[in-house]
């Protein structure tokens, strides 16, 4: 295994956006299972495991997957609550400012876990363009950094832009990767992962200016960014790319914090775990997402500590987290368990799975959130 922060100059691994072959390992979780792939919960494996490791680009400054030999084949998850209200105020947002058109056409890249803005958008006066056909208005929900070739990717999206036309694209932020300490951001399949800055000149490189961004609060940092062919950046965008910058999203050292973040994180969770079960507490989860497989592989989780996981997306139930091997039940079995804690693995579902399942509650179990560094 290369030690984080080694220098790499080889041929086999190349920029994704740039094919600069000069970078360096941010972040390596050894060996993991592929976290788009949930067996069947009969399956008694052993899972095949892959190198798991982010790269942070010396010549455009993108992190990146190092490398994924993984084939996807995620089922498809349930859209949150949080997800689906933030669309609709990102779009009123967008449509404030004066961005988006009062009709004319929209194209979608989305994103293999699911959502849509088309609704959103179409009841605003917009048609969903052909195939074939340039757009006025072209939407990346969390769509760009599922492509493993970021140059071809992004070129296909600005010539898809009709003249005077406008590109929206939402990511989720490194920075907040970076503060949150959101090392388990790193997963199979999500090959790219953006600061602004960096976005700003690989914007530019396909004859698209970054005009304005908005925050979201969504999985801790949420970026919208807000592009056409003409025009100057406004001070949404300078500000927001300066504060990145002095964050270090550019520096290995300072992204590296993530592998810190990791071992600390895995760590805690174990101990938490294996204390709660030693007391005779029931402990499960909820929310089979592929953010927590690389955490239950390191912290070392089996069924015999975390029995199951909950989803509400019927695809995932009767299925198994991989490595681990902890199986998939519905909310319903969840609630009849009557747990005495349910560990969260997305904390952005709280204030919807409260509302949805207050019989946790009801019968004295508590809901927490696995998040930040220390992993709880």
């Amino acid at each position: 295994m290369r030690p984080v922060g080694s220098l790499v100059l080889m041929s086999t691994v190349s920029c994704r956006f740039c094919r600069s072959t000069r970078g360096e390992i941010v972040l390596d979780l050894g060996e993991q299972p592929a976290s788009d792939h949930f067996p069947a919960a009969d399956d008694p494996g052993p899972d095949a495991t892959y190198p798991l490791r982010m790269w942070l680009c010396a010549g455009c400054g993108l992190a990146q997957l190092a490398e994924d030999p993984t084939a996807a084949e995620e089922p498809r998850g349930q859209e949150p609550a949080a997800l689906v209200d933030q669309a609709a105020d990102a779009v009123a947002q967008v449509a404030a400012a004066g961005f988006l058109p009062e009709r004319g056409t929209v194209a979608e890249y989305g994103s293999p876990h699911g959502g849509s803005w088309l609704g959103l958008l179409t009841r605003r006066g917009l048609r969903e363009a052909a195939a074939d056909e340039q757009a006025d208005v072209v939407v990346d929900c969390f769509g760009l950094m599922h492509e493993p070739d970021q140059a071809a990717a992004l070129a296909r999206r600005a010539a898809r832009l009709r003249p005077g036309g406008v590109l929206l694209l939402q990511f989720h932020s490194l920075a907040a990767i970076v503060q949150g300490a959101q090392w388990n951001a790193l997963r199979h399949a999500h090959f790219a992962y953006y600061s602004t800055p960096v976005l700003v000149d690989m914007f530019d490189t396909v004859g698209l200016s970054v005009r304005a961004v908005r925050r979201f609060a969504l999985y801790g940092g949420t970026v919208l960014l807000v592009a056409t062919r003409d025009g100057l950046p406004d001070e949404t965008v300078r500000t927001l790319a300066a504060d990145e910058l002095a964050l270090g999203v550019l520096r290995p050292e300072v992204v590296g914090e993530l592998q810190h973040a990791a071992v600390r994180a895995a760590a805690a969770l174990a101990t938490w775990v294996a204390e709660q079960r030693a007391g005779g507490a029931l402990v499960l989860g909820y929310s089979a997402a592929s953010r927590s497989i690389a955490l239950l592989s390191r912290a070392g989780l089996t069924p015999d500590l975390l029995p199951a996981i909950a989803d509400a997306a019927p695809a995932k139930q009767g299925r198994r987290l991989p490595g681990s091997g902890i199986p998939v039940i519905s909310p319903a079995e969840l609630v009849a368990a009557r747990p005495d804690a349910v560990l969260l693995f997305v904390p952005d579902l709280l204030a919807e799975v409260r509302r949805a399942l207050p019989q946790i509650e009801a019968s004295g179990g508590r809901w927490i959130p696995v998040e930040g560094p220390a992993g709880m």
